[in-house]
């Protein structure tokens, strides 16, 4: 049966809300297909508003991906902020998708990529406003299958009460797989109803369904076993690892906002995973291992993302965009190639130690320069080597010194507070590293007018991380610290005004933490910090600490435990039947090297450290360099008129 729009009712109601722009859809490159055409239909959603979820690399491919498919369709829904909520539910609109403004609940499959815990109480609002029962044990077959992706579901414990299913890792493969199994299901008469298809699902490998697992704990509250509840599902679920980029060349055509969005620009991937081994990087190790996308991959890439899109900055994204083996090739080549147009291109966060003249060069070639980003993440050199991220004070200043002499004179340094064995010294480094950016900047600008922004987040310990055993530091702890630093970087008039300061103090980060680290009993606080108004708790102006710790007491979960509790070795945790490929005694061994101040070079280009994730996976590293090159291609100046 076709399904209707609601835009006829919503349409009335936008006059009376903020950014109305974000909910008509309608974006260049978007796409609705005949509802009756498709057999298995897709709502695909980033649980945060529009600004932020469009942009979003992950939901744009799996949509292109959904939408080439002539059995399937795929439309995106987004959070809406609570004054659409409140009107919606005043005139009786369900949660809709922005494409064809169809209710989300008539949808087979509503997937939820969550690439922060912090969305999953937007996650509650869609199901209500979709009439999709909170708790996955309420739902029958006319409701769509609730399914997680994006790095929160390495561990989707906490949401185990409202999911039906998470995938682990990449999703290229694995929707078009998922999609397969439930058009046969469906073709079949939908026999079994919704446990027969979830179990289809889970047998198949690579889907993990919670239903079908049980969790015990022990007297203390530890966790004693998770175990399957079904013989024929198993006993551990494998991460998806998509193996040849170059195959997946998505997407082919980027959508293009109507309203302003965080990231104004089209951008490439240009490989996935990382080896560095940062030991609090929950993304570097999920990925691993690093696959790189070839030198005419990008090219091709980038050259029919900007044809499909009039976008005038290219970013260039990866964990770390500037270890690609050929990344001077690239730059190099694709500098030559828009040279004489308004395009640009950008590394949106750079290693201080993969950073250089002739990078900086080619990034600024046309004359226009965004700003730069470094991450040192630790004050101090021995926090830095508990942390394994190899960064010295003289890296940091040649790097930035080499930036400013060829012309930026913006540089962001992102640091952590909170950091396991973390003092009050190794933060108030931070102040004076700052300073001698400004002093090196100053002398090799000629000039006054560097600025430089320290950014701080709060540390928060991941699943499937070296420091997943680590215990939270308090926030009082993390705010007296910033405190501390913020006077110590003011404490030299001078060169203190040159620098800008922002952090984000502890409170949320524990909350994060709860979230990150959590078991199944952590649904019942999140439930209850939705019925309490909980939304958008991402953002500052939405996030209430006071509401999340009431909740917490009032279904008796002890925060504390969850957040600042050191793990034991032989402690089972509530996603070690989750595989990301690591091998837990090798995370284990690295996370005793790291209070022992040990380094661990990249496996790139040193001898295997036996993480486990090549040989479990079947998968290799993959890394140039090919030799190739970015031919520049002289109708590119001409086909491009002067605004881009």
């Amino acid at each position: 049966m076709t399904v209707e729009s609601v835009f006829p009712q919503l349409e009335p109601l936008l006059p009376r809300v903020q950014k109305p722009i974000q909910y008509v859809g309608g974006e260049l490159n978007s796409t609705v297909k005949d509802w009756d055409a498709a057999t298995v239909r897709w709502a695909l959603m980033y649980p945060d508003a529009y600004e932020v979820g469009l942009p979003n690399q992950g939901v744009m491919i799996l949509y292109e991906l959904l939408n080439e498919r002539p059995d399937a369709l795929a439309e995106r829904t987004y959070a809406v902020w609570p004054d659409l909520e409140a009107l919606m539910r005043e005139h009786g609109i369900p949660q809709f998708t922005v494409d064809g403004h169809r209710p989300v609940g008539a949808f087979d499959v509503l997937g939820l990529s969550f690439a922060t815990e912090l969305g999953y109480t937007n996650m509650l609002t869609a199901l209500d406003l979709a009439g999709i029962p909170l708790a996955a044990a309420d739902r029958d077959e006319s409701h769509p299958i609730v399914l997680a992706g994006g790095h929160a579901a390495f561990n989707p414990e906490p949401i185990a009460e409202f999911l039906d299913a998470a995938v682990l890792g990449d999703g290229e493969q694995a929707v078009g797989e998922i999609t397969d199994v439930i058009a046969a299901w469906k073709a079949e008469g939908s026999p079994g109803g919704r446990d027969e298809v979830l179990l289809r699902l889970a047998k198949a490998g690579g889907v993990y369904v919670p239903r079908f697992y049980d969790v015990d704990y022990l007297p203390d509250g530890r966790i004693r076993r998770v175990v399957p509840n079904r013989p024929d599902v198993p006993h551990r679920v494998y991460k998806r690892t998509v193996m040849d980029l170059d195959e997946w060349p998505y997407p082919k055509q980027p959508l293009v906002p109507l309203a302003e969005s965080v990231h104004e620009r089209m951008s490439v991937e240009i490989f996935r995973g990382c080896t560095r081994g940062c030991r609090f990087c929950q993304a570097g190790m999920i990925t691993r291992p690093v696959r790189e996308r070839s030198i005419t991959g990008i090219g091709e890439m980038v050259q029919a993302g900007l044809d499909a899109t009039g976008f005038q900055e290219v970013g260039l994204l990866s964990l770390s965009s500037a270890d690609h083996s050929e990344i001077a090739a690239v730059t190099k080549g694709l500098a030559d190639r828009y040279e004489g147009t308004n395009t640009s291109l950008s590394l949106p966060s750079t290693r201080v130690d993969a950073f250089n003249v002739d990078l900086a060069n080619e990034l600024s070639r046309n004359g226009r320069r965004s700003g730069l980003t470094f991450a040192p993440e630790g004050g101090s050199e021995r926090l830095r080597r508990v942390i394994n991220k190899m960064v010295s004070r003289e890296d940091l200043i040649r790097t930035v010194t080499t930036a400013y002499a060829n012309g930026w004179r913006q540089v962001k340094l992102y640091f952590m507070c909170g950091l396991p064995t973390e003092t009050d010294e190794d933060v108030l480094e931070i102040a004076s590293m700052a300073h001698e950016v400004i002093r090196a900047g100053r002398a090799a600008a000629g000039t006054k007018d560097v600025r430089c922004t320290v950014s701080i987040g709060a540390f928060v310990p991941k699943p499937h991380t070296p420091f997943q055993w680590a215990g939270q530091t308090a926030p009082e702890v993390v705010d007296r610290r910033l405190k501390l630093l913020r006077e110590a970087i003011n404490a030299d008039r001078s060169l203190g005004r040159a620098i800008g300061f922002r952090y984000h103090d502890g409170q949320p980060s524990i909350v994060e933490g709860l979230l990150s680290r959590g078991d199944r009993r952590v649904s019942a606080v999140i439930r209850r910090v939705w019925e309490d108004g909980g939304r958008f708790d991402g953002w500052s102006e939405h996030f209430s600490y006071e509401r999340w710790m009431s909740a917490a007491a009032g279904v008796g979960v002890d925060v504390d435990w969850y957040t600042q509790r050191e793990r034991g070795e032989n402690e089972v945790l509530p996603w070690d039947h989750l595989d990301s490929g690591l091998d837990k005694e090798w995370l284990w061994t690295d996370w005793q090297d790291a209070l022992s101040e040990q380094e661990l070079d990249d496996c790139r280009w040193e001898p295997c450290y036996d993480c486990g994730v090549c040989p479990g996976m079947g998968t290799e590293i993959q890394i140039g360099p090919t030799g190739k090159t970015l031919l520049p291609l002289p109708t590119v100046r001409a086909a491009l008129t002067p605004s881009g």
